[in-house]
């Protein structure tokens, strides 16, 4: 029974799309691109490589005025290919910088995927922001959509001066998307339903109210069990890969960006964390906002 309902977990996570919309490739000079992707665009691309010895793509899309960088875990059937216009937008309107990647096995990311991969992929990640952006944990709000909900309180869990912590359309755990349980069991996967316990920092909920894929009874429960709550967005009517289309989303999201640049003032960083991690279904074409 573990190993059957571990692997129909594991189908349920990792969809990625197939081929890969993208392709990267080096120039004469050295310089990563991203095909499809203008260098007027302002974006970087890095080839990350993680303790499991994957080679995984990161984008960073710069805003010449931010004041925080969203470090972005997509969902479990889309690629960076598909989400560049949605991180143009959510920088022009939130005045921030997006670092996002594609997990081992998406697009162009090498290796097969799996839990603990993407774990190791977004601490690659992670550790980029600080060697090449000189990102602090306090200028730091991660976001996960979906699945990407699963290494972003693995990280998020771990980072107790984060600014913030975005959980859009997340999940309690594998397991509960298929079953109603009640236990946590030792063969489920992304544990979010414990890990949100040691997330310190404010936490926002997104979750559409007729999300058939991941019941909205998994957004609510992970409101509940933050510690810092920030007031969550009940989108009603909402699925689960059309959420940005809807006018709220984005207002909702400004006003936590907002709320945490306030935060930030009142609250200014004092010593850096000394507890880091180790230092080393349906396409989403849910790209524009206020389209339905």
């Amino acid at each position: 029974m573990g190993n059957v309902t571990s692997n129909v977990a594991a189908k349920f996570a990792f969809f990625p799309p197939d081929p890969a919309t993208y392709d990267v490739y080096r120039e004469e000079d050295g310089r990563i691109v991203f095909s499809g992707v203008t260098a007027d665009k302002n974006m970087e691309v890095h080839l990350l490589e993680t303790k499991a010895g994957n080679k995984v793509v990161a984008t960073f899309w710069k805003h010449p005025f931010a004041r925080f960088t969203v470090l972005y875990s997509h969902g479990n059937a889309a690629d960076l290919g598909q989400m560049h216009e949605l991180f143009i937008e959510l920088r022009a309107h939130l005045r921030v910088n997006i670092m996002s990647y594609d997990y081992s096995g998406y697009g162009a990311s090498t290796g097969k995927p799996s839990e603990f991969n993407t774990y190791h992929d977004i601490e690659a990640v992670y550790n980029c922001l600080k060697r090449d952006y000189g990102i602090k944990q306090e200028e730091l709000i991660l976001y996960g959509q979906s699945v990407g909900s699963g290494p972003t309180l693995h990280l998020g869990s771990r980072l107790q001066k984060l600014r913030g912590v975005v959980l859009h359309s997340a999940i309690l755990s594998g397991i509960r998307v298929l079953y109603p349980v009640k236990m946590t069991f030792w063969f489920d996967i992304f544990k979010n339903i414990d890990k949100i316990r040691h997330v310190s920092c404010p936490v926002l909920v997104i979750h559409g109210t007729n999300d058939d894929i991941v019941d909205w009874s998994h957004g609510k429960r992970l409101w509940e069990l933050s510690k810092e709550k920030y007031d969550p967005l009940w989108v009603k009517g909402g699925g689960h890969c059309n959420l940005e289309t809807y006018p709220e989303y984005i207002k909702h999201l400004r006003k936590y960006i907002n709320a945490m640049e306030k935060l930030a003032l009142t609250n200014p960083p004092t010593k850096q964390l000394t507890q880091n991690p180790s230092i080393e279904v349906k396409q989403n074409k849910c790209l524009r906002f206020g389209k339905r």
